[in-house]
């Protein structure tokens, strides 16, 4: 008996904003996976006609809202020296978090020029495609509509060290989206995903239940 034990390793979340300005600038990796995530589902019944015959009539996927507690930490790696991306602490971190709801700095630039220039309509700046990707399972495009952050300590230099992050996320599914939007595409595999282990889980259980049965 050596007393080893082999963990498995665990696949980390992350979300991620796809930005042709400045791609780098938008990756959270989670350095803990969240003890407990949160999904509300509306199902999304259609309006139309509203005749008794359909009252179960669809108008699309439903609206379903993600939300999450994620913890920061760097007290740990600042024992070995780690001071955290440009000796920020995790500032860098949250950052990473926060740029996938501001405007990049460049487009905001090349839109005042267009302004300065006189043009008549300026088209406002769109956030990346954020895509929340939680195990292979699921990788869904998603709005970010509330970001929470409370620092908890800091360092000497006052920089945050461990923080709190609250998010809430909005799905955005193929009715959001255009077909030439990739997060168009990336819903529909999810859903084709949902529906594959949705069918197994069904036999299974079907399967469960025959073989209970006393004939």
């Amino acid at each position: 008996m050596t007393g080893l034990t082999i963990s498995p390793q665990v696949q980390k979340g992350a979300l991620v904003g796809l930005d042709l300005f400045n791609p780098l600038s938008s990756v959270a990796i989670f350095q803990y996976n969240p003890d407990q995530i949160t999904r509300s589902i509306a199902p999304n019944y259609s309006q139309a006609g509203g005749g008794k015959a359909e009252p179960l009539r669809l108008a699309g996927p439903p609206a379903e809202t993600i939300s999450a507690n994620l913890k920061m930490d760097l007290i740990d790696q600042m024992e070995e020296g780690e001071n955290g991306p440009l000796g920020g602490g995790i500032s860098g971190y949250l950052a990473a978090l926060e740029m996938m709801v501001y405007p990049k700095t460049i487009a905001v630039a090349i839109n005042q020029a267009l302004m300065l220039a006189g043009t008549m309509e300026v088209v406002p700046p769109a956030a990346p495609l954020t895509l929340f990707i939680y195990g292979w399972k699921r990788v869904v495009p998603v709005k970010i509509e509330s970001l929470s952050i409370t620092e908890t300590a800091h360092d000497p230099a006052l920089n945050p060290i461990r923080a709190d992050v609250a998010i809430s996320m909005k799905v955005l599914t193929y009715n959001d989206l255009s077909m030439t939007n990739p997060g168009y595409w990336a819903f529909l595999t999810h859903q084709v995903v949902k529906e594959t282990l949705a069918t197994v889980a069904s036999v299974n259980n079907i399967a469960d239940v025959a073989g209970n049965l006393d004939f």
